[in-house]
């Protein structure tokens, strides 16, 4: 109550109408960069945003030790291990954002260019990779206490999963598709194959016709669509998938420029924002990558080929869809494609020569660039202030519940390497503050006193603000976001939700309420945890007093925060349930060793 009464007296002390537009529209500001650690003791190679404002950041394990750790003298003991078969360095950690700190976790099978979603209650589940973790699921939960960890189940895959990609679904099942010469998809948990009495695998031939000589259909781009079908996009081609029929729907036109954009191309993709104001349009956005017979040019002559400068939008839900190209204001290969709360778009991170893999690529672009893509087609793209890092493979970028962007890797080299090379190994991170974050725009920016943070779909909910300078009604939108896991280049179930506007009303001299309506379909926004912003002319909230994750828990008043929608005990098979206890017992007792 007192933080609400200092809210409340600032707002009637200091509110003044606003009669300009927003500051925000031609993106004076460039941003801003801080380092927030120099070495994590790991190259973050993979992330994901959790509900409790933490980020989990996992490496691989099989290129020797890290530079961080393992807690209370433990050590990993794996006969498997390429490298080094006891390790007591650890390969995955825990950011805490609110206190700027970090600590080790223990990860055991190989993490190494795997996939991951988050369940409805939270839980990262994560999988495949390589060696003895190419199979394996990981999960991990979490919690209020300091002492969460990676549980782990070796062999629960049906197939071998490196370099596939994931997608949560609506009835909250997750979708494993592809991998290295692996054309088929699963599920987890586990779900039989009807068309197969022996199988829980089901064939898509798309993947088998995408792969080339230079394999560069790994990591496909995969997104749900608000028809329930998914959007598949694999070297230059594009489909509308049937997952649960195993059925072709449509097939698109091919990239028009005829150059792969998937692993090791690695271009980037995203679902632009859904608008729950405006009719049922759906729109995919690809940008960057590289030509093809880059990959094979950098492997056996070490000639780097420019790489592509290009972005492609395609409208699916048109009758006769056709991709649209422009061009980026310069090339890039491996970059991170995130949405911002505004509606924009960040591309961040990759290099202008080359393409994805063991030092294949060279001159970094360090400069971010923001697309809006509402704006005329030659305003849709502004360069950003540049990073002092170079961020090139195995490099990653996440959004976070404050609208700063976190970036961390980069580690083109088999092992760990300081020195003597172009690109060393980079163990830190920092954060990108994009121009809404600048100061200037306080007056503007809404802060949320009061939200629901249970919202069923097509339920009606209100969320309180305040705010100094209030422009107008029309210049308010309340936008939800999956957060991504995020890796080459891969932002996995992203997806941005604009809520339906009911009504905007002024409670007293600065306090406003927005009455919004939940997303209308499971299919438009899978039941879990979003980032919940309310954005005033360009400028969204940003209070990181307020909780800012929503569940969805359609058609259920018993679930709340408390008491989770879906829980992972129930969705592994009985034999693992015992593992996970177990696990998780074991944990605890080494972390708690007896005196």
């Amino acid at each position: 109550m007192f933080i609400l009464f200092l809210l409340l007296s600032l707002a009637i002390a200091s509110f003044s109408p606003a009669k300009c537009q927003s500051s925000l529209s031609n993106l004076q500001s460039l941003g801003e960069w801080q380092v927030l650690h120099e070495n994590i003791g790991i190259s973050a190679m993979h992330m994901q945003l959790l509900r409790n404002n933490k980020v989990v950041m996992f490496d691989r394990t099989d290129f020797g030790p890290s530079n961080i750790s393992l807690p209370y003298g433990r050590c990993r003991h794996d006969p498997s291990d390429i490298v080094l078969q006891m390790d007591c360095t650890a390969h995955s950690v825990l950011y805490d954002i609110a206190t700027n700190s970090f600590r080790p976790l223990t990860v055991n099978t190989d993490t190494w260019c795997s996939s991951g979603s988050v369940l409805p209650d939270g839980t990262l589940v994560q999988t495949g990779g390589y060696n003895d973790g190419d199979r394996a699921v990981r999960t991990i939960t979490p919690c209020a206490e300091d002492d969460c960890d990676w549980s782990e189940y070796p062999s629960y895959l049906s197939e071998r999963r490196w370099y596939a990609t994931n997608q949560i679904l609506p009835d909250s099942r997750v979708i494993v598709i592809g991998g290295r010469r692996v054309f088929n998809y699963e599920f987890f948990p586990r779900t039989s194959n009807p068309f197969s009495s022996s199988s829980s695998t089901f064939w898509l031939d798309f993947l088998l016709e995408t792969h080339d000589d230079e394999e560069n259909n790994l990591y496909p781009f995969v997104h749900l669509l608000p028809n329930g079908n998914l959007f598949i996009f694999a070297n230059t081609r594009a489909i509308s998938f049937d997952y649960i029929q195993n059925k072709l729907v449509k097939e698109f036109p091919p990239i028009p420029d005829g150059d792969p954009r998937n692993y090791p191309s690695s271009g980037s993709s995203v679902l632009l924002p859904i608008d729950e104001n405006k009719p049922n349009e759906v729109e995919i956005m690809i940008c960057g990558g590289s030509h093809h017979g880059t990959f094979t040019q950098a492997m056996s002559n070490r000639s780097f080929v420019r790489a592509n400068n290009n972005c492609a939008r395609l409208i699916v839900t048109d009758a006769n869809p056709g991709w649209k190209m422009e061009d980026m204001p310069m090339a890039r290969v491996m970059g991170d494609m995130l949405l911002l709360p505004t509606s924009d778009i960040l591309i961040i991170n990759g290099a202008e020569l080359g393409t994805a893999g063991w030092e294949n690529a060279a001159n970094p672009i360090t400069t971010p660039l923001i697309y809006r893509p509402n704006n005329e087609i030659e305003q849709r793209f502004f360069v950003m202030s540049p990073s002092a890092r170079p961020r090139m493979y195995h490099s990653v970028a996440i959004l976070l519940t404050d609208g700063r962007v976190l970036v961390g890797g980069s580690n083109p080299h088999v092992y760990y390497n300081f020195s003597n090379v172009e690109f060393p190994t980079d163990l830190s991170i920092e954060a990108y503050s994009p121009p809404y974050l600048s100061a200037e725009h306080a007056p503007m920016r809404p802060n949320i006193i009061y939200g629901d943070q249970v919202v069923g779909y097509e339920q009606p909910f209100t969320i309180t603000f305040n705010v100094l300078q209030y422009q107008s009604d029309d210049s308010v939108s309340v936008n939800i976001i999956a957060p991504s896991f995020t890796t080459h280049s891969l932002a996995m179930n992203q997806r941005m939700v604009v809520l339906r506007m009911l009504r905007i009303s002024q409670v007293s001299l600065g306090i406003f309420n927005v009455g919004v309506m939940g997303p209308s379909t499971k299919n438009i926004a899978p039941p879990g945890y979003y980032l919940l912003y309310v954005v005033h002319a360009g400028i969204p909230s940003s209070d990181q007093e307020t909780k800012l994750d929503v569940a969805f828990c359609p058609h259920d008043p018993s679930c709340n925060l408390q008491k989770p929608c879906h829980n992972i005990s129930y969705l592994m098979p009985e034999d693992k349930k015992t593992r996970m206890r177990n696990s998780s017992l074991a944990i605890h007792a080494r972390r708690n060793p007896k005196p």
